[in-house]
């Protein structure tokens, strides 16, 4: 067992932590004061980089490294926002690597270039107005129409709608009740059929579209298949890696607020002494800290020991232990941080409410805390838990 990064590892590391900082900070600001996603422009220097393929195939223009390489990268971007970090999230733990996992090599061929190139980007589309936490409940349906399928339905807060090129639809392929019926297919946004809601006014968020899509009569062709019907634990297992990516996207917002604060109780001063001095002021950054690394060394576990896994994918259990703790601590760790700050903690000019109110987002997306713990629990038992009953 070593805790110790590789020279590659940390290479990588810091290649992502100079461009993050010397290249996104003043966009980051830009995006939130504006609301506006990734310019493409710059989407395509981060496929330039290499940042958009650290863990996609070399065959498809990716480096080929691991989970773990393709989060160390993650939580560098996202120390700078969560919505700079985006386009790295959907392509390196997102949907793109369900494509990569399971759709047919033409269907990689045609996706997977254009996204470690920066030219295309991919949402993941799952939940519905009835449909959210109980995802087997979900209506969206397609239909095999002998050389395509006929999507149609609804979804509700998918995050880049409107924005994103690509879209994985989980829906309904069969009429097989409950999770037997469900797959997966890829839509292309200008297909026609398919329309965008308007704007969701989020608490956070900002630079991150989320939208509702419709999906009216869609021609979808066969190769975009993905998964198909019954295949939903595939796609549930596929997510292990997106817990991660989601508790990445937590912690580097913890590990940023932890950064600003350690700094600035040593600039500030308070009856002639940095703050820092006070013993009161210390143990809120000790206990940060403790978070912050407690954090990332569940998330890296869980990346590490993907590797010894049969399918090479996070389990269920440490995804979720890293998802749950790291969106917990990192509402307890940006409001500590905004604390110590004072004034200038709830200022906007100086980023920290930002991470606060991004930070709560988290622990609701992709699956909420309370629906770890029961994964946790599940996991620890060793039988799924009927919640219907």
């Amino acid at each position: 067992m070593d805790f110790q990064l590789t020279e590659q590892q940390r290479d990588l590391q810091e290649a992502a932590r100079r461009f993050a900082q010397g290249e996104l900070t003043e966009l980051a600001r830009e995006m939130e004061e504006k609301d506006f996603p990734v310019p493409d422009e710059m989407v395509r220097r981060y496929g330039k980089q290499g940042f958009l393929g650290v863990n996609l195939p070399e065959k498809y223009g990716g480096l080929g490294l691991g989970h773990l390489e393709a989060l160390l990268v993650l939580e560098q971007f996202a120390m700078i926002s969560n919505a700079v970090a985006f386009p790295v999230f959907e392509a390196l733990v997102g949907p793109v690597r369900t494509i990569a996992l399971f759709g047919s090599g033409s269907l990689q061929q045609r996706i997977i270039p254009k996204v470690a190139r920066g030219e295309a980007t991919v949402a993941v589309s799952m939940s519905e107005p009835e449909a959210g936490t109980a995802l087997t409940d979900l209506s969206t349906r397609a239909r095999d129409e002998g050389d395509h399928y006929l999507l149609d339905g609804t979804k509700r807060w998918t995050s880049g709608a409107g924005h994103a090129q690509f879209y994985v639809v989980y829906c309904r392929l069969s009429d097989a009740p409950g999770a037997k019926g469900i797959g997966a297919l890829l839509v292309a946004k200008d297909t026609a059929g398919v329309s965008f809601g308007k704007r969701e006014p989020l608490m956070g968020f900002r630079g991150i579209e989320t939208r509702d899509i419709s999906f009216d009569g869609v021609r979808v062709p066969k190769d975009n298949l993905i998964v198909g019907a019954g295949g939903f634990g595939r796609l549930m297992a596929a997510f292990g890696l997106e817990r991660c990516g989601n508790a990445t996207q937590s912690l580097g917002l913890a590990a940023a607020a932890l950064e600003q604060a350690s700094a600035y109780v040593q600039e500030r001063e308070a009856f002639g002494k940095p703050i820092v001095d006070f013993q009161a002021v210390q143990l809120r950054l000790a206990e940060m800290a403790m978070q912050v690394e407690a954090a990332r060394l569940l998330i890296y576990r869980a990346a590490a020991n993907a590797a010894h896994q049969e399918n090479g994918l996070p389990s269920v259990y440490e995804s979720s232990l890293a998802k749950c703790y790291a969106n917990e601590i990192v509402r307890s760790v940006t409001a500590n941080a905004m604390q110590v700050m004072g004034g200038y903690g709830y200022h906007r000019e100086y980023g920290m409410e930002q991470r606060v109110r991004d930070g709560f987002a988290w622990g609701i997306a992709g699956g909420t805390t309370d629906v770890q713990k029961t994964n946790i629990a599940a996991a620890m038992i060793g039988r799924r838990f009927d919640q219907r009953g």
